[in-house]
């Protein structure tokens, strides 16, 4: 049998399989800048947390109560690798992906601990990483397939 050109019905049907497919890879794509853009700042809050005890509010009988150094550390450490998993998804490693959805989870539940201190800057990391995890799960490369 020989294969017929596709009819302008089964190429709409395609269309729209690659056009969920083209966001997710492109929601990928940005999730791997905003893990880039997360580390990046994950690591100005753990530098200003270093640096000087005074520059986040004091927060008393919070029961996840560490001193902002210790805070700084952690977010320094956590945006560092954010930064190399970032650039791993941008260049296609396929190891990054699944470190990527690991990393977001834990800057998830770092940032929620560290709602008290910066309750915006924390909202504003915690939604970017849901998105992070969101798009990181659904883009199936065709390879996958």
């Amino acid at each position: 049998m020989s294969q017929s050109a596709p009819t302008p019905g089964n190429a709409r049907r395609a269309d729209v399989g690659d056009s969920g497919s083209a966001w997710a890879a492109g929601g990928t794509m940005f999730a791997g800048v905003l893990l880039l853009v997360d580390g990046f700042l994950s690591v100005v809050k753990g530098i200003a947390g270093i640096a000087a005890d005074d520059v986040y509010a004091r927060v008393n009988n919070y029961v996840f109560e560490f001193n902002t150094t210790t805070w700084g550390w952690i977010h320094l450490i956590l945006g560092v690798i954010l930064l190399v998993v970032g650039w791993g998804i941008l260049k296609g490693a396929d190891w990054a992906r699944g470190v990527g959805v690991g990393l977001a989870s834990l800057s998830i539940i770092a940032n929620f601990i560290w709602l008290p201190y910066q309750p915006v800057w924390a909202v504003v990391s915690i939604a970017v990483d849901v998105f992070v995890i969101w798009a990181l799960c659904t883009y199936r490369s065709k390879s996958a397939l």
